[in-house]
């Protein structure tokens, strides 16, 4: 149309040319006319371009198709290895160490001897109350003797039994001495480590040997009261060991249900295997499964949910056009939203392109 008219107004200039003597006015006057035309050509193409639905601009967007899945949650918390039985010992007596019997790394038993003290001097008094005590032992069967046939008097038989009595616990006690200037091993374990050297003076509470028993280690963790109510015997749990690049799945094995006044925390424990070289006191984290859904749930990445007034929702390609989906939303974990209700199975979730559009827009929906 617009070629149209310019054809029109050249032919005008033309004929003006050959019979009109004032060429320059009549020229200034058709280009008045031109632009003029132009004008209106221009409005008329914008308004029937509005008009024409048919040559709406469609906008490009990337949906993807819902699908149902499994849907866990986890708590994050860090621990450390313990042992149960992990022991430092020391001497009950202060001393003089004679005797080292074990080295870094040797296997123990209960009851074993690991050191000893200098017990020269109480030795020496029991050998000299043991000659004592078999005297006294005689004097004593001899009096029970007479006694016994009614000879003597009681008084006799009495002192002579106190005296034997008397000698025997004053043994006794010189002997539990003799046993407390020995590092005895209470359990059966590993010796992990050896703090004291022959000739070395120790007192009672020095750290002398640690024994510890590596069969019997475990992951402990304390854990903020407010996961009180989602964290349970028997819950799946991943334990990861950073500094050995390793991890295993186990189970929750105990989880108190007294909380610390101090620090609002419970405490929870993993029991670990003796298949792998655990040492106590390193670092662990615990990824403790506190919820499962039982059935598939749709997914959604909570990055592609908006929020409303008092709602949230997507936006779904459906036959070229978008379309508002209010959701509700269950659990959320790592940036992942399980819905409940609002969407299917096979829904095209919009999720390039959602913050450009507005519910009923056309749109080119690439895959």
């Amino acid at each position: 149309m617009k070629t149209k008219f310019l054809y029109i107004a050249l032919a005008s200039l033309l004929i003006a040319s050959c019979g009109t003597p004032d060429k320059k006015a009549e020229l200034e006057k058709l280009r008045t006319e031109k632009a003029a035309l132009e004008t209106k050509i221009t409005a008329l193409e914008e308004e029937l371009a509005k008009s024409d639905t048919t040559k709406q601009k469609l906008v490009d967007v990337v949906a993807m198709p819902l699908a149902l899945q499994s849907f866990k949650t986890f708590i994050e918390v860090q621990g450390r290895i313990d042992a149960d039985e992990n022991v430092s010992l020391s001497t009950e007596m202060p001393g003089t160490i004679t005797k080292i019997n074990v080295k870094v790394g040797q296997e123990v038993s209960k009851g074993q001897v690991l050191a000893e003290t200098d017990a020269r001097t109480t030795q020496q008094q029991i050998a000299d109350m043991q000659t004592n005590l078999e005297l006294a032992t005689q004097v004593y069967q001899k009096q029970k003797n007479l006694w016994d046939q009614k000879i003597g008097t009681e008084l006799q038989y009495l002192q002579a039994k106190t005296n034997k009595e008397s000698l025997e616990n004053k043994v006794n006690t010189m002997q539990e001495q003799i046993r407390m200037s020995k590092v005895i091993s209470p359990i059966n374990g590993t010796i992990d480590a050896v703090n004291i050297k022959v000739g070395q003076a120790v007192a009672p509470g020095a750290p002398a040997i640690s024994v510890i028993n590596f069969s019997n280690l475990k992951v402990k963790a304390d854990v903020s009261e407010s996961y009180a109510n989602r964290i349970k015997m028997g819950n799946d749990v991943l334990v990861l060991f950073p500094d050995m690049h390793d991890s295993i799945n186990a189970k929750v094995n105990y989880s108190s249900r007294a909380i610390n006044n101090l620090t609002r925390t419970f405490g929870v424990e993993v029991l670990l295997d003796n298949k792998k070289e655990y040492h106590p006191n390193m670092v662990a984290k615990l990824k403790v499964n506190d919820y499962q859904s039982t059935t598939p749930k749709i997914v959604v990445p909570v990055k592609f949910i908006q929020k409303g007034t008092n709602e949230s929702f997507v936006f779904l390609a459906e036959n070229g056009k978008v379309i508002k989906k209010t959701i509700s939303i269950s659990h959320e974990y790592k940036g992942l939203a399980e819905v409940s209700e609002g969407l299917k199975e096979g829904d095209l979730l919009i999720t390039e392109g959602y913050d450009l559009i507005n519910e009923g827009d056309n749109v080119n929906v690439k895959k």
